[in-house]
Formats: C-alpha cells, structure tokens, sequence
C-alpha cells in the first residue's frame, strides 16, 4: 500500500526525532538528514565558537537557497522547452506548406 506510514528514527544536530513517513519516502529522508548533519559539521569547521543554533540556520538558508536555484533552473528549462516548441511547430507549418 502506497499510503502506509512506517515509523522513523532520525538524529539531526544530536537531536533524535520519530516521524512517520510513507515507505517510499523513507530513503530520500535519510538522504537529507545525512546531508543536513554533514552540512553541519562543515559550518561548524568554518565558523569555529558558534551555537548549534547557529548552524541550524546556516543549513537552512543554504537548504532554502538550494531548492530556489532548483526552481530557478526548472523555470529556464521549461522557457527553453517552450521556445523549441514554437520552432517546432513554426518548421512543420513551412514544411506543411512547402516554404521550406
């Protein structure tokens, strides 16, 4: 079943968390909590005698920043998909009418 929920244990900043997620979920989780504990401990290296707070934050903008420059790129795709589109269809009307 694709809806079923399945309990899991996470650590991230050696804080432990249960969530339930749904099976197919569960690998990209652990993924992003292995990625998120990693870009803590790299903060920590560069900026030596600050929080855990601190770091906290510091993944999350960089996580936010990520997932924008994700959504800025599938924008730029879609315009140039859009673009070739239009040249497609500008190539097969030409050929139709034997411009070409």
């Amino acid at each position: 079943m694709s809806d079923e929920l399945i309990p899991v244990n996470i650590a991230i900043a050696d804080r432990s968390y249960r969530l339930k997620v749904q099976v197919s979920d569960e690998a990209v989780l652990r993924t992003t909590v292995k990625m998120i504990n990693e870009k803590i401990v790299e903060y920590k290296t560069l900026f030596s005698g600050k929080d855990m707070q601190d770091y906290i934050s510091m993944v999350l903008i960089w996580l936010a920043t990520e997932q924008t420059r994700s959504a800025e790129h599938i924008v730029e795709i879609q315009s140039a998909v859009d673009k070739l589109t239009i040249l497609e269809n500008q190539i097969e009307r030409a050929l139709g009418s034997d411009e070409i």
